[in-house]
């Protein structure tokens, strides 16, 4: 399946949720919990109310989890 995202060298730097989400095949509100409870690497410029991402720092993130049951979403915290 082509959802037209590209590869990771197609995206900007600085990715905001969407993006992040696209670049991660996750539901941007799942992006948004991660990012919230310190899971994701996840930055707000003063007095933001939205997340901005360093495309490398998600990539690296994403290469430090676990391999998993085949299951390509992260599991949540505490699970």
């Amino acid at each position: 399946m082509d959802d037209g995202a590209g590869g990771p060298e197609d995206y900007p730097p600085v990715l905001d949720a969407q993006q992040v989400a696209r670049l991660l095949q996750l539901n941007i509100d799942y992006v948004r919990k991660l990012s919230r409870e310190g899971v994701l690497p996840a930055h707000k410029l003063p007095g933001g109310r939205t997340f901005r991402y360093f495309r490398d720092e998600v990539l690296d993130w994403l290469r430090r989890q676990p391999a998993g049951d085949g299951d390509s979403t992260p599991a949540p915290p505490g699970s």
